[in-house]
């Protein structure tokens, strides 16, 4: 019985192969359009997608056309071809408004570009790409049920942003450039006020502050650390049980014993 059940499948899949390759060389476009619709709907989106790259052009203008380009978009996200299922579904959208996939059509496009932002440390252009189409769709489709996932991408690609240009800022105290430092956290906090890094680059703005108060020449120094303890008072107004608390102390401890010198 075993036997006979392996023989039916392969002769089954052999079938299957053969058909499909027979439909893959055929110049019958119904042919190639009924297979493509079978193979879609198992979910073998990949021979699907063979099938639909050629017979996409012949059905431009045909009632057809919408289904068989939507078929080709989808199965592109299906299979993760991100770029190529985001072109498409683009495509969809400004060939076909008034479907009833639109809206579908313009979310998963619009999720296609947020499948290829890239971590935050690489080039953000797909980030900020998929940022603008996800608040076009949210902008265009206020009622959608994808709505709530919609706002839930743009808030974490906005993470990712917020998260570069908070290590870029970072990266200066690393290199001891403190003066950058001091001005790339200040247009951070300026640009990015709700962000969940404020605490830590209110905490490390001070860390500049200081380090380039208490390396400064004489004449610099005074006014340098009265900026630090600026920092820290901002700092604790903002964030009174800090967890950077016990790191911010230490630094205020030899900010005023520096300070009371200057005051004799």
């Amino acid at each position: 019985m075993k036997r006979f059940l392996y023989v039916a499948v392969v002769v089954a899949l052999m079938s299957s192969c053969s058909q499909f390759q027979k439909a893959l060389k055929s110049e019958d476009v119904k042919l190639k359009y009924d297979l493509a619709e079978k193979l879609y709907n198992e979910g073998d989106y990949k021979k699907a997608n063979r099938l639909l790259e050629q017979i996409v052009p012949q059905y431009a203008g045909k009632p057809q056309g919408e289904r068989v380009v939507y078929f080709h978009a989808n199965a592109y996200y299906q299979t993760k071809e991100y770029y190529l299922a985001a072109y498409q579904f683009d495509r969809f959208s400004k060939s076909y408004p008034k479907s009833d996939k639109a809206e579908e059509a313009a979310f998963l496009g619009a999720k296609s570009y947020y499948m290829l932002s890239p971590k935050y440390s690489l080039d953000q252009r797909e980030t900020n790409t998929a940022v603008d189409k996800l608040q076009l769709f949210i902008n265009t489709y206020p009622d959608s049920e994808y709505l709530d996932e919609a706002n839930e991408l743009v808030r974490e690609l906005r993470t990712k942003l917020e998260k570069k240009d908070f290590e870029i800022a970072r990266q200066y105290n690393r290199i001891s450039d403190y003066k950058a430092a001091i001005k790339s956290f200040d247009n951070f906090l300026s640009n990015y006020p709700g962000t969940p890094f404020r605490e830590d680059a209110m905490y490390y703005k001070m860390v500049a502050s200081y380090n380039l108060a208490v390396n400064s020449i004489y004449s610099k120094m005074q006014e340098r650390l009265s900026h630090t303890r600026e920092s820290y008072n901002t700092l604790k107004r903002y964030f009174p049980d800090t967890q950077y608390s016990d790191e911010a102390e230490k630094m205020m401890t030899v900010v005023n014993k520096e300070l009371e010198q200057f005051s004799k």
